[in-house]
């Protein structure tokens, strides 16, 4: 797959669109069946598939992040949350000198507890920046996509993560993902112990009820969901 946009700058003069779309991924583990860049390969699936549905300017990704509940992990790569957040902030200062100035940031990793805050502070004076999905985008695309199991049990490398891969990019899921699944249990000090004290694989989750077809319906009811997101900001245009 490749995770870049491959748009010109002619096709963004004619596209004139109001609102840019950020794909956030990360560099940490996925077991041992998924790379260390699926965060980032999965929110670029999502950003893909609004970019093909909606006029937005798809940006590339920032492909490192917030990992550092997975450091015990070989390969995991982290950034700080501040730096996260003054990347965002350059990256929303050269849009708007452009004339964009709504963002919307597709999130692959639920460890950027900082974007809730760049979202957050950017709305203050009206609604500038939309965080997607939501918890409710993903709770409605698991129903739609007939996922069996939920976002907390199926936190991590599970069932969710690798049907989008399998559909979008089958060509980054190794073979074990059949015998891999963990149940990580209530978890209540994750940030505390990290991932590796709820894991020794570091799969937290149900990767053998994965398939395509799930991954493909996903991904649609995403799609569909992102409608409210960038209705919610062309509103205050």
């Amino acid at each position: 797959m490749n995770l870049l946009p491959t748009t010109t700058s002619t096709d963004i003069q004619e596209l004139q669109p109001r609102v840019a779309v950020l794909p956030v991924g990360s560099f940490e583990q996925h077991g041992k069946y998924l790379p260390l860049i699926t965060d980032t390969a999965i929110a670029c699936v999502i950003a893909q598939e609004i970019a093909a549905a909606y006029p937005v300017h798809l940006l590339p990704p920032i492909t490192m992040s917030c990992s550092h509940e997975h450091a015990a992990f070989p390969g995991t790569v982290s950034i700080s949350a501040r730096t996260l957040y003054a990347v965002i902030d350059d990256i929303r200062t050269s849009l708007a000198r452009s004339g964009i100035h709504k963002l919307v940031i597709v999130n692959g990793h639920g460890g950027n507890y900082v974007l809730s805050n760049v979202v957050q502070e950017a709305n203050v004076d009206g609604p500038a920046i939309s965080l997607f999905p939501l918890g409710s985008d993903w709770d409605r695309a698991r129903e739609y996509g007939g996922l069996e199991s939920d976002r907390h049990a199926d936190m991590h490398a599970g069932e969710i993560e690798t049907s989008i891969l399998l559909h979008a990019a089958p060509e980054l899921v190794r073979e074990g993902y059949g015998d891999a699944d963990h149940d990580g249990g209530v978890r209540p000090f994750l940030l505390v112990h990290g991932t590796s004290n709820y894991t020794e694989t570091g799969v937290i989750g149900f990767p053998s009820l994965a398939s395509a077809a799930k991954g493909k319906a996903v991904l649609e009811s995403l799609r569909e969901s992102f409608a409210d997101h960038l209705g919610v900001l062309r509103g205050s245009d």
